[in-house]
């Protein structure tokens, strides 16, 4: 397993695509999967467009839309942080061949932050020869 550290902003979406490719080559695997997690509960990892930005605004206004600020119960004051976390989900698996990340055309890997600003850890695995 390979790990990297990132500096957040208080909310965001970060394009790790090219950090996951750098731990891909090191690794030397040429085929199987690459899975990467994220260990936070207010964090998480998704697999979406990365040619327009604008895709990553409305991902975060509609997350605000979903996940509105109401009387949450947890004394943190991070409830939403945690919803949208769960939402997303804090790990992806993609398939390597040929030692090339397969993803889509307009595809990119994102680290999502919603409650930051934090110093955060992307942990990368893979299986294959």
């Amino acid at each position: 397993m390979q790990e990297f550290s990132l500096s957040t902003p208080a909310e965001g979406f970060i394009d790790i695509t090219g950090k996951v490719n750098e731990a891909l080559s090191a690794s030397g695997i040429k085929n199987g999967i690459c899975l990467v997690f994220v260990p936070h509960t207010t964090a998480g990892v998704t697999i979406n467009e990365n040619a327009d930005p604008a895709v990553v605004t409305d991902m975060l206004a509609a997350f605000s839309l979903l996940v509105p600020d109401i009387a949450y119960r947890h004394q943190e004051g991070n409830s939403p942080a945690h919803i949208k976390a769960s939402l997303v989900g804090s790990s992806v698996s993609l398939p390597v061949i040929n030692g090339t990340m397969r993803l889509g055309t307009w595809q990119g890997i994102y680290f999502c932050e919603f409650d930051g600003p934090r110093r955060r850890r992307v942990c990368v695995s893979f299986v294959g020869g």
